[in-house]
Parts: structure tokens; sequence; C-alpha cells
């Protein structure tokens, strides 16, 4: 009777719908291992669900390698066939230097800028000097680096005004990009240096008050500390304003200055030779892929713009955006990967944090908060902060970030193509928006489609704004 019942009650389990492993005891599993009809089927997810908790997915990686490959090909293969191959790498040398053929001016502007370059952190360094030596009060000093940094940043545009159209486009965005730079390291360089010499002052006023009550015992912790000082080999205020060091941090691959930055103690030659070959390699493949690829697609995009036929725009979009983004991921690794490092090997600099695992990026803050470091590490440390100790909310905080990122965006535009358009600051100030629509789309369905959403602004809104300021310059630059 108890073995029927048994029974019974092991046919009605049997006959109910299971759907995951959890629903099933360990001991219902012995039980169906020891029946006679040699089971074979157990509770298993497909595949492709996301409760089956599989990863393994090295094949379709694979294939999806091969068939963007073979597409390249393909790509490859038309663009020979329609307009032949337009590689010339002696253009480049032209362009760069900005050599006119048409007047036969024997004139590299654009060089000439960049090797005035090195002025105004000269400047800046004496500045800094007289404040030590006390030529200058703190407030003089600090107006005349306030007024030098923005004169330098100004240069590129005082020279295209008087020169007009002898520069390059290439020329002058070197020459922007180089004045940028330095801009930002002078603010640093000025900023920091500010907060040393505060810092040293009520350390002192703090010392002098104590002083006034235990002379001998300050007294003897001040030599304790200064030896301390001379074993560990810390540089302090104002035994840092050399110029020797001011130019290791200008050729340093950060923007913060330190005192004492961390350095490597030896140079790994194998690693410094690969970096070089992909700095070579690199630019070459850069310019190839430009001259090849880019400009043509950019070309062709005029007529559907002018007309505005929607229909072909978004297909110019589309077509434009592979080699855009092709060239954009390229001059990523070339830039933060290969040149970084490769000037961080030389100078033997420690720190080579140029970039975080953006690619997994959620959210579009997240996004900007890790693919560039040194510009991310400079906003907060010199733009963030110091607006958030003024008493702002971190909202307002953020946003005078991106509005600083969204004016000097649209002055490496802007200037070389001598027009003044918004579209790259507009499309700055529109990245807190779309930070929160990539945020609303991680919360309600995930990550994934929140790195969906940055990808997506990625590859479409570079080819986009491209297409916007070809477009005008075109109108304002170029015959009909």
């Amino acid at each position: 009777m108890c073995a029927k019942r048994e029974d019974n009650s092991l046919r009605y389990r049997r006959a109910q719908s299971v759907t995951t492993a959890e629903d099933i005891t360990e001991k219902e599993n012995k039980a169906r291992r020891l029946q006679y009809d040699k089971p074979c089927h157990r509770p298993r997810d497909s595949l492709f669900s996301w409760s089956s908790e599989f990863t393994n997915f090295t094949g379709l990686v694979n294939w999806g390698f091969l068939m963007l490959t073979i597409s390249g090909l393909r790509l490859c293969l038309e663009n020979f066939l329609k307009y032949g191959i337009r590689v010339n790498p002696f253009e480049w040398i032209i362009v760069l230097t900005g050599y006119n053929d048409e007047n036969y001016k024997h004139e590299y502007p654009s060089i000439i800028l960049l090797c005035f370059s090195g002025v105004p952190p000269v400047v800046c360094f004496l500045i800094e000097k007289a404040i030590a030596a006390e030529f200058f009060s703190d407030k003089l000093g600090e107006t005349l680096q306030i007024i030098t940094i923005l004169l330098e940043i100004s240069l590129p545009v005082i020279a295209l005004h008087f020169t007009n159209q002898e520069f390059n486009i290439v020329g002058i965005s070197t020459a922007c990009m180089v004045y940028l730079i330095l801009f930002l390291k002078l603010w640093s360089y000025c900023q920091t240096n500010h907060w040393c010499r505060a810092a040293k002052s009520k350390q002192s006023n703090s010392l002098r008050r104590q002083s006034l009550s235990v002379p001998n015992c300050n007294a003897l912790v001040n030599d304790e500390d200064v030896d301390d000082e001379v074993v560990t080999g810390i540089v302090q205020y104002p035994d840092n304003l050399k110029l020797g060091d001011l130019f290791y941090f200008l050729l340093a691959p950060t923007l913060c200055y330190e005192l004492n930055f961390p350095r490597t103690n030896r140079i790994r030659k194998r690693f410094l030779i690969k970096r070089i070959v992909e700095v070579i390699f690199g630019m070459n493949l850069v310019m190839a892929l430009f001259q090849q690829w880019m400009i043509p697609a950019v070309t062709n995009a005029l007529d559907p713009f002018s007309q505005m036929d929607y229909v072909r725009i978004t297909e110019r979009l589309l077509k434009l955006a592979i080699p855009n983004h092709l060239l954009w991921l390229c001059f990523f690794y070339l830039t933060f990967h290969s040149f970084l490092n490769l000037m961080g090997e030389l100078l033997h600099f420690a720190d080579r944090n140029f970039y975080g695992d953006w690619w997994n990026a959620r959210n579009i803050s997240v996004f900007w908060s890790s693919w560039n470091m040194p510009v991310h590490v400079w906003a907060v440390r010199h733009v963030y902060v110091p607006v958030t100790n003024m008493g702002y909310s971190k909202g307002v905080s953020a946003i005078m970030v991106f509005f600083i990122s969204a004016f000097f965006h649209e002055y490496l535009v802007s200037v070389p193509l001598q027009m003044f358009r918004v579209w790259a600051f507009l499309g700055m100030m529109a990245q807190p928006p779309l930070a929160v629509i990539s945020k609303v789309f991680e919360w309600r369905l995930g990550a994934r489609w929140g790195n969906m959403v940055v990808w997506s602004s990625l590859i479409l809104g570079q080819p986009l704004a491209i297409m916007m300021y070809y477009h005008d310059y075109a109108l304002t630059q170029m015959k009909p």
C-alpha cells in the first residue's frame, strides 16, 4: 500500500511543469535516475536565455570579426574602384607646414607659431619666480599670470587675423591643439604654485603664533622635518621653480602639475620600440585612411545637405559613420596608448592611467570620466573641486566643466575653419541631458542598453557634426 502511494506521488510530481533546476529537489533527481526508462532530460535553459548563464561566445565573436573583415575589404575595393589611389604622404608635409603653392612664399606660419609656443611658459615661470622672491604681490602676480595665459590661448586667433589665408587647416589645427594643451598645463602650473604659497603662508603664520609660547620646541620639530625632507628627496615650494622642472612637466603625458611626479627606475627598451613602431605606423595609417576614405565621404555629403534631402542625408550619415568611427578608434589608440606611453617611458613618468574601460561605459557620464583621463583629472582637480569648494552645488560644478569643455571643442573647430559656428559647443552642452537619458536606459533596461546609447552617440554624433561643419565651410570658403 505504501509502495503504491509513493509511486502515485512520484508520477504526480513528474507530471508537474518544471522550468528551473531549483524546482526539483536532489531527492527527486536521485529517484528519477533510478527509474528503468533511462531518463535523458534534466532542467536546462537555452543558451541564448539570460538565465542560462552561458558566456562562451568566442565562435560568434570570430564570426562577427570575419564578417567585419569581409565587409571592410569590400568597402576598400569599392573605394579604390571609384576614387583610385588617393594616398600621397608628401601632401601632408606641405599641408602641415602651411606652404602656399599659389603665391610661392617660402613661409611656414604653422611651424613659426609652434616654435613660439615656448615663450608663454617662460613668462609664467619668471612671474612665479618674482612672486616667490616677493618682487610682486600675490594679487599682482596672479593677475599677470591670468593675462599671460589668456594671451597664450588667443595667439592662434591673433595670428590668423593678421596672416589670414597663409595658414592651412591642418597646420593651424595642430597649432590650436598645442596651444590648448599648453593653456591647460599653465593653468595647472600656476594654480598648483598658488596652493603651495597659500599653504606655506598658512603654515608659517601658525608656526609664528606657536613660537611666541614654545620657541625651542618648535625649532627642534622644524629641524627634524627638514632632515626627513632631505632624506626622502621631496621637493618643496619654492625649490620647484626651475626651468628644467617646468619643461619636464610640459613634455610629460599629464595636464596636472605636481612638485614630485612618480618616476620609474629605468626605460624598458622593448616596450619603447613597440610604442615607436605603433606611432609611426599609426600616423601613416590615419593619414592614409583620411585621404582615401574620409575626404571623399565628406565631400559627397555636401549636396544632400544643401538640398535638405533627409533620406540621402541619412544614407550619407551612415556611410560616413564607418570611416569616421574607425579613424576615431585609431586616433584613440595612437594618442592615449602609443604616444602617451612613449612619452611616459622616455621621461620615466610612472602614472600611465591615460584611459579607463570606456568601452564598457553604462552611461554617458561614465564614458566622459573614463575615456580621456588626463582631461578628466584636470577638470576635476582645477574646475569641479574648486567650484564646489566655493559653495556651489555638484550639478552647477558639472555644468561648468561641460561649459569649459564645450568652449574649447568649439575653439578647436571654429578657429582653424575661420568661421564661428556652435555645433561643437551645442554637442558638448547636450551631453548632460544625454547622460540623463542613458541613465534612464540603464536603470529601466539594464547596463547593456545604456552602453548601446553610448556607442550610438559616438558612432552617429561625430559624423553628423562633421557634415554640418563641412557644409557651412563649403558655403563660406569655397567657390561654387
